[in-house]
């Protein structure tokens, strides 16, 4: 035995040194799920493994696999049942295997109500196949209308686009579809519609079918049959991994349909490919011969033909023709021993029956010391004939207690449950083998992952095998990852609640069961209010804290078959499915707004915020599921700007309002090259002179058809979008010139105020060395501009904040209070800051009186602030009682309407130069 093992062993050796076959394989359309087993027999090894590098073509054109095949551009293709056609009109095609069990082709029309009728397509107009080749892609679909009485000549035929956006729009009224593809794109659009399959009327055609040619398999008869187990394995693996190939393909093929289409494609492709109840790869002659005779009765095969050659044979002639040589050879040298050396027999005998109590001792070792678990057992009574010492330990029962029972004792009942039906063909031969994962259940209750592997092991006087070969692997541990990767994937990490992943899946899911039941969803859109205040003052560790606890009082607000997910950082959603009354979505709402206003126990710390709920109904309010999305954002926001802490429907108001702030936000971005900003000066008056020794820089929007814009619109448009810094940048250049011409032609010590907003005062990594640069170039002191910024900045004002004061303290640049008096209680920051101005808030000066509330909080500020040595301007003067009560209470600075309103810089210059001259 030595000698042959030794040449085995150079033969592998040999076979792994030498250089991989490269050759393609040609597809029948582009990238996607369809051909998913070969993309897993590149990223397995499985190719790599049998010597071969192949390459996949795609290709928009499904006969194109034939003529590259026919040409030599590829070895290999994938072609529909139309094969037979080709071959016995004289091309060289050999099927090697079968991937569909059943063609994918069918019709698809607007659905009909109530009873659906495929004469209705009479005299419509069609897409099914191409023009100029009346059977390409189009040949059992034809058979089918045939045989319902229905002949080309009847339908208006159309040049195929395979775009289903033709049906939906009423181009076509019907068309030729992939069960497995274009249903989703109807699904999603909200398109109805009706399927008819040819297999209703007993055509039955194969699907997607491997493929070569007769050179090819007479040239490299090892290579073909390589690269077809190579591929067939990639397609067990595939259709058992169709999460891992969608990712794959999404990674490195294509991204021309999204992940949930792919999936999608993978579910229809399991009833169509039948993995489980039919090895992938098998082919029927009788069924061929089905197909043939479909040909015939269309007219295009003669009666009686014969497709020998077309089918591939997995049995080598050639060795069996080298088998019955040496059979022969050994015959003959038998025969000649047994004249020669008939004495010998007997020893011969001997040392052969020595050498079977050798081999079957070795094979008992093996058996005994096998990595992987092996049971013998009967087929007809499940019961055990032999176990090995591993597939006891897998199972955690002694060898006696396992042999004593039924392989269904050992195997949890809900797995039993789904293997007897397959156990059942096994033993009735219809089924030659199967591989499946199940779990063995041990005496202390725990539960074992392990991939089973059935084979049959001798067959019994009735024809079927009396005996199976199970081996066994535990795969709990990989199983464990596998379940931790879902988990991770579609759950998120701090509130074990969907993330939006799949949040999403079930979102579509329930809008499909919605479309067919007929029923009504609502998505709630929940965002916390005032949730980083939190964050920012206890912490991140703490906020995390607060979101797993508002998570379970949300949970805790709805049923068990509603969704909650959050979709990242505080916003959380709920999906709603079955409603049937709109006025319990309030209640769920309501019940979500009050749990969520209870404190929240934050260590030694409580903590409030309160929730903003946007609320959408399908089909209500949009027929897709991203327009339910966005309404729901809509509706949220909304609830936020009405004063947080409610809920808010979704109406189409609120879409035109966005539609409205996306245009004019757009409209803004080019709003500073298209010169539409102004600037707008409003005179500060020294009360005690009436000099005019001050102004308020204020930005105006001329918009070219709307007109002034009001900066309580666009400004915060600016800070959302992130153009507030540009038009920042532009205000400051443009204060900078008119304070410098003003002070040449004014007063030497003339000052422009510009207003910063909080968003640009705290962006992170910015500083004024822009703005000191620019003064430095146009040689103007610090000293001619103040800065006016709101209360809250100063509130436990960040490390960035402070060094921005001080920025503007060492540039000379005066720093305004606006709006004093309305904001924070606390004034500590008086005296942590360098503040120059105070500016009393219009609320208070409205209303100013002689010993009124009003009058008196005036006062105490302009005391207060003139004990810190700060100045005081006062705001919305407008009558001459306000002024002199404020120029008696010692007020330094006033603005308002009494002295002038906000005017353009022309028209304030000319106002400076009449005060000058008088």
């Amino acid at each position: 035995m030595r000698p042959f093992f030794l040449v085995l062993l150079l033969s592998l050796l040999t076979a792994g040194a030498q250089a991989q076959d490269k050759v393609v394989l040609q597809l029948k359309h582009i990238h996607q799920f369809q051909f998913a087993g070969y993309y897993a027999a590149i990223e397995k090894g499985y190719y790599r493994d049998a010597g071969l590098e192949v390459e996949l073509a795609e290709s928009t054109d499904g006969t194109e696999p034939e003529r590259a095949v026919l040409s030599g551009r590829a070895q290999y293709g994938v072609g529909s049942s139309a094969l037979l056609l080709s071959r016995l009109s004289g091309k060289p095609f050999v099927v090697l295997g079968v991937i569909f069990q059943h063609s994918p082709y069918v019709l698809a029309m607007r659905q009909q109500e109530p009873n659906p009728d495929i004469r209705s397509i009479i005299g419509k107009r069609v897409m099914i196949g191409t023009l100029n080749d009346e059977m390409s892609q189009a040949d059992e679909l034809l058979a089918y209308l045939k045989k319902e009485g229905i002949t080309p000549d009847r339908l208006i035929r159309r040049e195929h686009s395979f775009n289903p956006d033709d049906l939906v729009s009423g181009k076509v009224d019907a068309m030729s579809i992939y069960l497995t593809n274009e249903p989703d794109y109807l699904d999603r659009v909200g398109f109805p519609y009706d399927i008819y399959n040819p297999r209703s009327s007993g055509i039955d055609f194969y699907g997607d079918n491997l493929f070569t040619s007769e050179q090819e398999l007479a040239s490299h008869p090892d290579r073909v049959k390589a690269f077809r187990a190579a591929s067939l394995k990639g397609w067990q693996y595939a259709m058992s991994h169709q999460e891992e190939i969608a990712d794959l393909i999404l990674n490195k093929y294509s991204r021309r349909n999204d992940r949930l289409h792919l999936l999608y494609e993978a579910r229809q492709m399991v009833p169509l490919v039948q993995p489980v109840l039919v090895e992938i790869g098998y082919m029927n002659p009788d069924r061929w011969q089905h197909i043939a005779d479909i040909y015939t009765d269309l007219g295009l095969l003669p009666k009686g033909v014969s497709f020998s050659g077309f089918l591939y044979n997995t049995e080598s002639g050639s060795q069996l023709v080298w088998l019955y040589r040496v059979a022969g050879a050994a015959g003959l040298l038998l025969l000649a021993g047994a004249a020669i050396h008939f004495t010998l027999l007997a020893r011969e005998r001997s040392r052969a029956q020595e050498a079977i109590r050798l081999g079957e001792r070795r094979f008992r070792t093996m058996f005994e010391s096998a990595p992987m678990g092996i049971a013998l057992v009967d087929s007809r009574t499940g019961r055990f004939a032999d176990i090995n010492p591993r597939y006891a330990e897998i199972a955690g029962r002694a060898v006696d207690e396992i042999r004593n029972g039924t392989w269904m004792d050992v195997v949890d009942p809900e797995d039993v449950a789904l293997i007897v039906p397959q156990m059942k063909e096994f033993a009735e031969r219809a089924l030659p083998g199967f591989k499946t994962t199940a779990r063995l259940v041990r005496p202390d209750g725990t539960r074992v992952w392990v991939e089973a592997s059935i084979t049959p092991v001798e067959a019994g006087s009735a024809g079927g095998p009396s005996m199976h070969l199970c081996m066994i692997e535990d795969v709990t541990d990989q199983k464990k990852t596998e379940a931790l990767i879902w988990q991770q994937a579609n759950f998120d990490t701090l509130t074990q609640l969907p993330n939006r992943r799949m949040f999403l899946d079930r979102l579509q899911h329930d809008i499909l069961k919605s479309r067919r039941d007929g029923t009504r969803i609502a998505i709630l859109f929940i965002d916390l209010d005032h949730f980083k205040e939190v964050n920012d003052t206890l912490g991140h560790h703490q906020g995390d804290v607060l979101l797993v606890d508002a998570a379970r009082r949300i949970s805790a607000c709805v049923r068990e078959s509603d969704t909650v997910a959050r979709l990242g950082g505080d916003e959380f959603t709920v999906i709603l499915p079955d409603l049937d009354e709109v006025d319990r979505v309030e209640t769920i709402a309501q019940n979500i707004i009050d749990s969520l206003l209870m404190p929240f126990s934050l260590g030694q710390e409580q903590a409030f915020v309160s929730a903003s709920i946007g609320i959408t109904l399908y089909p209500d309010d949009a027929g897709s599921m991203e327009d339910l999305l966005k309404h729901a954002d809509q509706a949220m926001y909304a609830a936020k700007g009405a004063g947080r802490n409610r809920f808010s429907y979704f109406t189409p108001a609120l879409q035109v309002a966005a539609l409205n702030r996306m245009r004019l936000t757009n409209d803004l971005r080019g709003a500073l090259k298209g010169e539409q900003l102004r600037l707008y000066f409003q005179p500060i008056v020294h009360l005690k002179t009436g000099h005019i020794r001050k102004a308020e820089a204020l930005l105006r929007w001329e918009h070219p058809q709307r007109g002034m814009v009001s900066p309580l619109e666009f400004i915060p448009l600016a800070e959302a979008s992130g153009l507030i810094v540009d038009i920042g940048q532009w205000v400051f250049q443009e204060a900078v010139r008119w304070a410098q011409r003003w002070r040449q032609d004014v007063h030497p010590e003339f000052q422009v105020s510009v207003n910063q907003s909080p968003l640009e005062f705290q962006r992170e990594g910015a500083s004024y060395e822009n703005w000191l640069r620019y003064l430095q170039q146009q040689s103007l002191s610090g000293q001619a501009l103040v800065v006016e910024i709101t209360e809250g900045l100063l509130l436990d004002a960040s490390s960035a904040v402070t060094d921005k004061l001080l920025q503007l303290r060492d540039a000379g640049i005066q720093v305004a209070l606006d709006d004093f008096g309305t904001g924070y209680s606390s004034l500590s920051y008086l005296k942590k800051f360098d503040i120059d101005y105070l500016k009393i808030d219009r609320s208070f000066t409205r209303n100013l009186a002689p010993d009124s509330s009003d009058m008196a909080l005036s006062d105490a500020i302009i005391v207060m602030a003139h004990k810190l040595e700060l100045e005081v301007i006062a705001e919305g003067v407008e009558t001459p009682e306000q002024r002199e009560l404020l120029a008696a209470a010692g007020c330094d600075y006033g603005q308002g309407y009494l002295f002038a309103r906000p005017m353009p810089a022309a028209d304030f210059d000319l106002m400076l130069r009449q005060q000058r001259a008088a």
